[in-house]
């Protein structure tokens, strides 16, 4: 573990246009360290993070400080976003697509059981009853790099446990007016909580909502998958002149030939009299691969959601793997354009992966819900700060598999040696004024 003497040059260049958000220097001091900290450390906690710190003499600090100034101080988490949103618009302009993807992840807590948010459930991913807090995100993504652009937590739903409970101790009538005082209370927090609980697909709608009245990113479509595809969020996007790709589930129905059939059964039937209507495609993909699809697309209609053109996806020639289906309101789109523009779906994948091993989603243990949100969006932050770092890794970790692509640990490598070189003058500092070897270590590493 490698002490941190201060925060890295790069760290502190990506944190100056973030200084408005925050109230004091001394807070936003601690902030720039915890986000440092939020890539470098191995224990993304912030008792983790603050024993990593190096301080400079009769300077004051404590772990204390950094919890009041990261989870507590006056700053919002919510005024956070927004502001992250506008200072990566400009490094999005005049790079070519960019794609707004909406998807959703479990965060897992073992440990964290009274963590806001967390729920004991059933993991359909790992087929288990886990502790876990189901998370929305937006990532905006080009060609050359992607951002998380928001992160929100699902409030869990208690609702039948609370329904339970109140049919259990209802009684005919309360003698007491202290009595029926709570009663009317227990009453009044489960209404509460009934509007206050939002499914995934409100969330996902809350967020394209936000970016749209913010009209930062005003040539970005959307792609999303069928976990959070809803009418609402369908009508809003083309209400708002943009255009999203959707996955649809098999058993959707769509208007076939006249009459309503599962579109897996309609992809069937055309794999089996009609294989000729599969036309080869080569797609060339968010990540720079071009691969080769076999694809049938027809504009059809489904309940409720109207005309929308569908695309149905193999990736082999046979046709005998299981087929993806696209939705997208673009009538006048063709089908390279609609698989194109899904690729970029998969940028969600990568943001949670990062957000999981590097920044610690799952490791933090903090319990409220405003230090819950603030540890996300500074996540987010600490992420598109790695984005824009320079890579200089060392010659054996340019592998032939990158083929000359700058990877993530590259540029991890780039603020771990600017954490080293800020260490390395401290050490030369305190070796020039005549201090022992012990004394340093001290400073370094205090008993």
């Amino acid at each position: 573990m490698m002490p941190l003497v201060g925060v890295p040059e790069t760290i502190r260049c990506g944190m100056a246009p973030y200084r408005d958000v925050f109230c004091r220097a001394e807070g936003f001091e601690h902030i720039s360290r915890y986000v440092t900290g939020l890539l470098l450390s191995p224990n993304k906690t912030l008792q983790g993070i603050y024993d990593m710190q190096v301080w400079e003499p009769g300077a004051p600090h404590s772990r204390r400080a950094m919890h009041e100034a990261v989870f507590e101080a006056g700053w919002a988490a919510d005024a956070l976003m927004p502001h992250h949103r506008a200072v990566i618009a400009g490094a999005h302009r005049g790079h070519g697509r960019e794609v707004i993807s909406l998807d959703w992840t479990y965060a897992h807590h073992e440990r964290g059981p009274k963590i806001w948010g967390v729920k004991k459930a059933w993991d359909h991913v790992e087929h288990r009853l886990a502790p876990y807090q189901t998370v929305v995100t937006a990532v905006l993504a080009n060609r050359a790099r992607l951002d998380g652009i928001e992160v929100l937590v699902q409030q869990p739903n208690r609702q039948d446990e609370e329904l339970a409970y109140l049919q259990e101790t209802m009684r005919e009538s309360y003698p007491q007016m202290e009595e029926a005082r709570g009663r009317v209370l227990e009453l009044l927090h489960h209404r509460v909580h009934c509007l206050g609980y939002k499914k995934r697909t409100d969330l996902a709608w809350d967020i394209v909502q936000q970016l749209e009245q913010e009209g930062h990113f005003p040539s970005a479509h959307y792609a999303f998958d069928h976990g959070v595809l809803s009418l609402e969020l369908s009508r809003g996007i083309e209400h708002a002149g943009k255009h999203g790709v959707s996955e649809l589930e098999c058993s959707r129905n769509i208007q076939w030939q006249g009459q309503w059939h599962r579109v897996d059964t309609v992809a069937q039937t055309l794999r089996q009299a009609h294989p000729e209507s599969f036309r080869a495609m080569r797609v060339h993909c968010r990540n720079g691969q071009t691969k080769l699809f076999w694809v049938f697309t027809k504009v059809v209609r489904l309940k409720r959601y109207g005309r929308k053109r569908l695309v149905v996806v193999h990736e082999q020639q046979d046709l005998g793997d299981t087929p993806r289906f696209l939705l997208t309101d673009a009538l006048h789109w063709d089908s390279r354009r609609v698989l194109e523009t899904w690729s970029y779906r998969w940028t969600a994948e990568i943001f949670h992966e990062f957000g999981k091993q590097v920044c610690g989603l799952e490791a933090a243990q903090v319990r409220k819900e405003e230090a819950v949100k603030r540890h996300f969006r500074l996540s987010c932050v600490a992420q598109s700060l790695l984005q824009q770092a320079p890579a200089s890794g060392s010659e054996t970790e340019r592998f032939a598999f990158a083929q000359g692509a700058i990877t993530i640990g590259q540029k991890v490598h780039t603020i771990a040696r600017d954490a080293l070189q800020s260490l390395l003058k401290l050490v030369e500092q305190l070796f020039a004024q005549g201090h022992s070897c012990e004394h340093i270590l001290g400073v370094l590493m205090p008993a």
